[in-house]
């Protein structure tokens, strides 16, 4: 195993506690479902195992989101096949535009105002409302860049695209951009020895490719998902997300053949080998780069 790889398998296990279920559906996000979404047991504790993670708490975590409805699972002969339920495809599917499209830039300037109702349920409302985009101006008032929401009751409010200050303030005070920056700072600090190591030259498997990949995209999701992936124009210069996303899709795009390839070789659904990526799969990252790494061994 390369070194670069035994490192960042350290570093996950330093937290505590490990989260295998979190892990088991970034795998299935990530590898499985562009690849028609079913993976057997075998397999999956092929892939965890290579983490460090026993067999056991893979079943403890599969059990769990199974009674949660996030997976259904199934059994054909001795054997056990699971994917993804109606549920957990809706969540990731929105996650997956925020992970891995571009960020949209086309903001001109207005800002959507949502005023909440006192007879709402606030709890629940407000953290679907952050899901998607909106921060906080106060109690009963959330705000979002008008091309993120897709709320229809709202008050719009125009803004004037020249008078950036005080956009950028409304920016400050809805959203919590230093904790959001140092959850990239950390990304970045994580990972930009691995880059480093790929742009060296470094040797790896297929596997290596693999667990990089799906380790990589674990803990980026951990940040852009609180991220409301505000228009540049409010943001901050630098911006730790813009070099966070960058260094992620390089190399995301970097280990993808190899890992891919691991894929072909090991993992099995209910039918045999897994059918090959669907066309969205391939505009994962799309305006990155890859590097030109050694071939994998």
């Amino acid at each position: 195993m390369a070194a670069f790889v035994e490192t960042l398998l350290d570093a996950f296990h330093e937290r505590t506690p490990i989260r295998a279920g979190s892990l088991i559906v970034t795998v299935f996000g990530d590898a499985v479902v562009p690849r028609g979404g079913v993976l057997s047991l075998s397999s999956l504790h092929d892939i965890m195992r290579a983490f460090r993670i026993s067999d056991t708490l893979v079943r403890t975590a599969l059990s769990r989101l199974v009674s949660d409805g996030w997976f259904e699972r199934w059994k054909v002969g001795r054997n056990s096949y699971y994917r993804l339920t109606g549920q957990g495809h809706e969540a990731f599917a929105r996650a997956t535009l925020r992970i891995y499209a571009d960020p949209p830039q086309d903001w001109q300037g207005a800002f959507d105002l949502l005023l909440l109702d006192n007879g709402q349920d606030r709890g629940p409302l407000r953290s679907e409302l952050s899901v998607a985009g909106y921060g906080s101006l106060g109690p009963d008032l959330l705000i979002a860049p008008a091309m993120a929401a897709e709320n229809g009751a709202f008050l719009r409010l125009s803004g004037i695209p020249s008078d950036l200050p005080t956009a950028r303030r409304l920016a400050e005070r809805a959203w919590p951009l230093a904790e959001i920056e140092s959850r990239y700072r950390r990304f970045i600090d994580t990972y930009s020895e691995t880059l480093a190591a790929l742009e060296r030259g470094a040797s790896f498997t297929t596997l290596d490719a693999l667990l990089v990949r799906i380790l990589l995209i674990h803990d980026y999701r951990r940040a852009v998902l609180k991220d409301p992936l505000l228009p540049a124009q409010l943001l901050p210069d630098p911006w730790a997300g813009s070099a966070a996303r960058d260094l992620c899709g390089a190399i995301y795009k970097t280990l993808l053949p190899a890992a891919e390839r691991w894929l072909d070789a090991h993992a099995q659904n209910d039918q045999g080998p897994l059918p090959e990526v669907d066309r969205d799969f391939r505009q994962r990252f799309a305006a990155i780069r890859p590097l030109a790494p050694r071939q994998a061994v």
